[in-house]
């Protein structure tokens, strides 16, 4: 049994923050219900190509992006549009334990959906919400998307390469970074809301948005502004606050190398046949290389392109120096690490047979992950939740089916 088993989770809630959360507490062992439209459901069912294929090559029309953040969960499809719809989705949260939304703010409240009016059925409900900008402040009511909150929120400002290089300007993080972030945001504060309903009892909202998650995820580099007051600038590869810490060429290609101490520097400096670099007055200590960095990382660059990137690797690792290659995602899938954790693997799929995933990062030794079952086709859970949740009975379902609202 799952961690989680003994929860209900009501996912209202679509593209990826929100069903990233929903995913999470559904490794865990969470009963998660994913309501969606009928017609169409979740948008990134449609955000392809890539769209998974058949046993004959042929697409099934379910898109890459979505098969990625849905699995262990059971899809229903109810139109909240139409009072009947809304009725059951207020019967599904009373015998539930978490509901999660990312509708804007206050698009759920004209369908009697909203907080307010779903506590006072069910008092001990979490409610998270997550939107762009938060329940609150002056941008409330705007819709916010990781791209548009990257560059809003700072991340983008810190991210590309240096004013002054080839390729210069900002640069988005190649995956919707702040959407993850979020949900794993939003699963953090709803553990704790089920923590203090065990203690102390009740639910309670959860109000979460996306700015603010990217805003706090800043860290260090938030902290060089609040104690300078000045911005810190693109760098490229490079670290603010280490040097050498960034990539640097190789013979045949590229490596990434990241010296974090002065101990570390000096079995480098060795490695690279340049032990006199240890004692240079400009180079002796990180916050010496910090202020010399550009004299440092023009020598480190001059040194790196005589050796392979396997040669780097393999000679810095022998003497305890972090540092490792830039892989493409086939690299990545192929590394005996990766493998050896099991981070690819396969569920079955009704349509495909098989459907490629990758596995939790979360490893637990009693209560390990579960994979039940593969991201749900749309619908594909609606008369099994409603007969067996609800206890509606199988008339009552194809009448529902017939008018639409399911």
């Amino acid at each position: 049994m799952g961690a989680l088993s003994h929860l209900r989770v009501l996912d209202l809630s679509r593209v990826l923050a929100g069903p990233w959360a929903g995913q999470i507490l559904a490794d865990l062992g969470a009963e998660v219900i994913k309501v969606e439209r009928p017609g169409n459901g979740d948008d990134t069912r449609a955000w392809g190509p890539p769209f998974l294929k058949d046993a004959y090559g042929e697409s099934t029309g379910e898109a890459a992006y979505y098969l990625s953040a849905n699995r262990n969960k059971q899809s229903v499809t109810i139109d909240f549009t139409k009072p009947q719809g809304q009725q059951l989705v207020r019967e599904l949260a009373a015998k539930s334990d978490i509901l999660i939304e990312n509708f804007k703010v206050g698009g759920l409240e004209a369908y009697g959906l909203d907080y307010a009016s779903l506590k006072v059925l069910n008092p001990d409900l979490i409610y998270c919400s997550i939107t762009g900008f938060g329940q609150t402040g002056p941008y409330a009511k705007r819709a916010g998307y990781d791209f548009m909150v990257q560059g809003l929120g700072g991340l983008m400002s810190l991210t590309g390469r240096p004013e002054g290089e080839e390729g210069a300007g900002p640069v988005k993080v190649g995956v919707a970074l702040t959407d993850i972030l979020t949900g794993l945001y939003s699963t953090v504060a709803i553990l704790a809301a089920l923590a203090h309903r065990q203690h102390d009892g009740g639910g309670q909202h959860i109000d979460m948005a996306l700015l603010d998650v990217q805003v706090a995820c800043l860290a260090n580099q938030a902290m060089n502004y609040l104690t300078t007051g000045v911005a810190p600038q693109r760098l490229g590869n490079a670290h603010p606050n280490i040097v050498p810490y960034q990539d640097f060429p190789t013979a045949d290609g590229d490596f990434i190398l990241t010296v974090g101490n002065d101990s570390q520097f000096r079995k480098f400096a060795e490695v690279a046949g340049r032990p006199e670099w240890v004692d240079d007055p400009r180079f002796a200590t990180n916050k010496l290389r910090v202020a010399n960095r550009s004299e440092l990382v023009p020598l480190i660059r001059q040194a790196t392109v005589f050796k392979t990137t396997a040669q780097w690797v393999a000679q810095l690792e022998a003497v305890g120096v972090p540092c490792g290659p830039i892989n493409d995602l086939a690299q990545v899938f192929a590394d005996p690490q990766v493998q050896a954790r099991g981070l690819a693997m396969q569920l079955p799929h009704a349509l495909a047979g098989l459907v490629p995933q990758v596995a939790s990062p979360i490893r637990l030794s009693k209560t390990p992950v579960e994979y039940r079952n593969a991201p749900p086709l749309l619908g594909e859970h609606t008369r099994q939740v409603l007969e067996q949740v609800l206890g509606l009975k199988a008339a009552t379902v194809e009448a529902l089916r017939r008018s639409g609202v399911v």
